[in-house]
């Protein structure tokens, strides 16, 4: 395989050496074949219905009021009780503990009214005032939690007002687009009981936590959910949560039966599982995600001022998406399982995505051009500022995901053809997390974003200035550039309104500014690659997440 990219491509396939185990497993079908046979024996031998599978971190926090990276939001949708639930295959919401609701005054209110009887996972009752408790921490500004970005289509108070014990009615300050839908990130916490926001009223509850191992989840003994038998919700007995950065033990672990899901599988992992059991892994399709670069414009990060004026430069970013060869990384990092990105959004979402955009293109005149506009030069090779700084920068992603590794190596590669220096660090994903969002020690950082919606609105947290996931820039009092001042102004009249193609149309400006300013460099957008242990029964991945648990209550194993 390795001789085979050198000779079509050209060029050398990065972090090639990530590859040893697979193919050292390849050579030998005695070998491979006894994996397999150790695999069956261990999912065998299991009757304790405990399901298994990777987290790439430590979480950063169990309130899932603040989750904002994967790993905190994996915990918050297994352990999360919902009033409503988006069907990851249809795509349409379901009841969850809300049984029905009703939307009035065109979006601006909602009005619940909840299921009887469940409970938390410590025997709490729930109640509506539960409904006004969560409500009223999602949107406290003190807590500014990324989840409630999503509900702020304007500025002014939500109120919450309890009718009965089971209908709540929540009012905001204006129409809140796709408002139903959205629920589907709140996990409803406790107003009275002793554990807080970990008394779960979702199908589990976290048990046991080793950092750095492991999570236990057990099953919730009073989850409300039963099966069309009557037969108690969930099936398993617990969910157990390796936490593994490493995608390449992780495969490992998947081989030897130790595991039992792989929610993004690398390509390369893709084809070697499917050489050997194709009914072990699926392809569900072009995913709603992105892989994407950025720059650090933070103006308190605590790097050089000379980097922080290349890196608010629009035709600094542009050049750099220029001199990337996007095209080559889908063919060669992703084996054809990904498509050059144009934008915030992948084509696969049909509804909102800007037609009109294309791909930027590789071209590294054009991208030498640009920077020489801004006073930048050649000088023996090496790309240097008006200053006479010479340009280089280092490129942060997280350690053991062998795509990005591989990713960072291929950008490496093509800004070193316009005299660009790359350095490339791998840390560990709590590390890449703390310095995008707490220290800003960073210069740039190459990491994907999970769209969990595909309503405009669930871009609220990244897009509007002030938001915690508003990358380049985070939590601005006020905008700190004209474009992104727009895109604050269009985020909340799209979120706000009610005629779907008055929100197109916003949506549409913003993708168009996003494509012409880059505060993120889209690189790809791959397909959903998984793998499921044939132990795992129920499941029906989906290209949303989360993508192969989705409806964990109902997986089971034999």
């Amino acid at each position: 395989m390795k001789q085979l990219l050198h000779s079509i491509h050209g060029r050398p396939a990065p972090n090639e050496t990530g590859l040893r185990w697979g193919t050292q497993l390849l050579k030998s079908g005695s070998l491979f074949g006894s994996v397999l046979l150790l695999a069956s024996v261990a999912l065998l031998a299991q009757s304790g219905g405990e399901l298994r599978f990777c987290l790439y971190g430590e979480p950063k926090t169990f309130d899932p009021l603040q989750a904002q990276e994967a790993t905190s939001r994996t915990v918050s949708y297994l352990t999360g009780g919902v009033l409503v639930r988006v069907n990851r295959i249809s795509q349409k919401p379901q009841p969850e503990l809300a049984t029905e609701w009703q939307l009035l005054d065109g979006g601006q209110r909602i009005r619940f009214k909840l299921r009887e009887g469940p409970r938390y996972s410590d025997g709490t009752q729930f109640s509506a005032s539960d409904v006004a408790y969560t409500m009223r921490r999602l949107m406290d500004p003190a807590l500014h939690s990324p989840v409630g970005d999503a509900f702020r289509s304007s500025e002014g108070k939500v109120s919450t007002r309890i009718l009965s014990p089971t209908v709540v009615e929540i009012t905001f300050p204006a129409p809140v687009a796709n408002l139903v839908n959205l629920f589907d990130t709140v996990a409803i916490l406790s107003a009275t009981s002793p554990q807080k926001e970990m008394a779960a009223l979702g199908p589990f509850y976290v048990a046991e936590h080793k950092a750095g191992s492991y999570i236990l989840l057990k099953r919730n003994p009073y989850y409300w959910k039963k099966d069309s038998q009557g037969r108690q919700l969930p099936y398993l007995d617990a969910v157990r949560l390796e936490i593994e950065e490493n995608r390449e033990i992780e495969a490992l672990r998947f081989y030897r039966g130790e595991i039992h899901l792989i929610n993004k599988l690398p390509p390369e992992i893709f084809e070697k599982f499917s050489a050997q059991d194709r009914a072990l892994v699926q392809d569900v399709g072009p995913s709603a995600d992105t892989e994407q670069l950025w720059f650090n414009q933070t103006p308190a990060a605590p790097i050089p001022a000379y980097k922080l004026a290349w890196f608010s430069a629009v035709n600094f970013r542009r050049a750099i998406s220029e001199a990337i060869n996007r095209e080559d990384m889908a063919r060669i990092v992703f084996r054809g399982y990904a498509r050059p990105a144009i934008g915030i959004i992948s084509p696969a979402n049909k509804v909102w995505f800007n037609e009109k955009l294309k791909p930027h293109p590789y071209d590294t005149n054009s991208a030498l051009r640009r920077l020489q506009q801004d006073g930048f030069h050649m000088d023996n090779g090496a790309l240097r500022d008006k200053s006479g700084n010479a340009v280089e920068f280092s490129i942060i992603t997280n350690a053991g995901n062998l795509t990005r590794e591989s990713m960072a190596a291929m950008i490496q590669q093509d800004l070193k053809q316009i005299g660009i220096k790359v350095n490339v660090a791998t840390l560990d994903f709590p590390t890449v997390v703390e310095r995008i969002t707490q220290n800003f020690n960073y210069e740039a950082c190459l990491l994907g974003e999970v769209n969990e919606d595909l309503d405009p609105n669930s871009r609220m947290n990244i897009w509007l200035s002030s938001g915690e996931n508003h990358q380049w820039n985070p939590r601005q009092k006020y905008p700190a550039t004209a474009w992104e001042a727009e895109i604050d102004k269009l985020m909340r009249e799209q979120a706000s309104s009610g005629d779907q193609s008055k929100r197109k149309q916003d949506w549409d400006r913003v993708q168009e500014i996003a494509w012409e300013q880059e505060p993120f460099v889209y690189l790809v957008n791959r397909d959903t690659l998984v793998a499921i242990a044939s132990s795992v029964k129920n499941a029906h991945p989906s290209p949303l997440v989360p993508q192969t648990y989705w409806n964990v209550e109902e997986l089971e194993l034999k």
